[in-house]
């Protein structure tokens, strides 16, 4: 299955306890499956991964595995409605291909694997890393860069290096200056999928010939960034800037406080889940006013997308 179009890095709904809100995250799978959303992440950064337990992590994989793939939970995957990618990436070689492992046992698709944090690799470290990751893990692995968080960059000439890799499809970058993207774009093939990893440039970059968003937004807003998507794939620049405007304001949100907190404010607003684990706090007191605000302007948005997808 092709990774394309509006994909979501889901959020970890809470209960006010701390434990997992499972059946919020049922409720949130429902949620994008209605949107129109093409394929979800599990456990990445925006489903703080690095706090949940390994028994939580399979939880939530076996639910977002059974809830994709309809009523019928054993068939197989090649009839599910949308792609499970997996976040996988550790601090080490050793432990992400065990963590891969146990994603491909409970039914993913894909791997999702970040440059290791902290660690700071060389370039050669990361061809080492991600081929071996590929070789030894079980599943087909989407490169992610954001150096923003981990202190490593994965460069497009190393990039060229790992994209021969039969087991390497595909690259969520979150560096947002054009120029990356272009160098990357240069890349893509039917075998390995291009991808933005960040929600404001998005539309310019699959304008560019990207395949698709891994979003943040579309947690709250699946409908309105399946739209985006859709326009931007299809070439239409004028409606994409249109879509732009109307999310302008919940890019500047989004990235007010450090990810995942903005976004869960908002929904919790929408009835997903109770908050976060240390050592990330709730939206601090001057930004609630703003989430209010944008939370109330959702349905609206949404019923726009919708109209405008029947209408296209």
């Amino acid at each position: 299955m092709s990774l394309f179009g509006s994909i979501t890095a889901l959020a970890t709904p809470f209960t006010p306890a701390g434990d997992l809100d499972l059946d919020a995250w049922r409720r949130l799978l429902k949620q994008q499956l209605d949107g129109g959303t093409q394929a979800v992440v599990v456990a990445g950064s925006t489903g703080e991964a690095a706090a949940l337990s390994d028994d939580e992590y399979q939880t939530l994989l076996r639910i977002a595995v059974e809830t994709v793939a309809g009523p019928a939970s054993n068939q197989p995957a090649s009839n599910r409605r949308i792609p499970v990618l997996a976040g996988t990436g550790q601090m080490n070689t050793a432990k992400t291909i065990a963590m891969t492992r146990r994603a491909a046992a409970a039914g993913a698709e894909y791997a999702l694997v970040v440059t290791p944090p902290y660690v700071r690799p060389t370039q050669a470290g990361l061809v080492a890393h991600f081929r071996a990751v590929a070789d030894q893990g079980g599943l087909p692995v989407v490169l992610y860069n954001v150096p923003g968080r981990t202190g490593c960059d994965l460069l497009p000439e190393t990039v060229a290096e790992l994209v021969a890799h039969p087991g390497i499809v595909g690259i969520k970058e979150a560096c947002s200056e054009p120029e990356r993207m272009d160098a990357l774009l240069a890349l893509r093939s039917a075998g390995f999928a291009v991808l933005s990893g960040d929600d404001p440039t998005a539309g310019r970059a699959m304008l560019a010939g990207a395949d698709g968003l891994i979003s943040v937004g579309s947690n709250a807003l699946p409908g309105s960034f399946r739209r985006l998507c859709d326009l931007a794939r299809a070439g239409d620049a004028a409606a994409v800037q249109g879509w732009n405007t109307r999310l302008q304001e919940f890019y500047g949100f989004l990235g007010i406080e450090s990810n995942p907190i903005p976004v869960k404010a908002l929904l919790q607003r929408l009835g997903f889940g109770a908050g976060l684990r240390l050592p990330l706090l709730p939206l601090s007191p001057p930004h609630q006013a703003a989430a209010d605000r944008l939370a109330a302007t959702i349905a609206a948005l949404e019923e726009q997308s919708s109209r405008e997808a029947i209408a296209a």
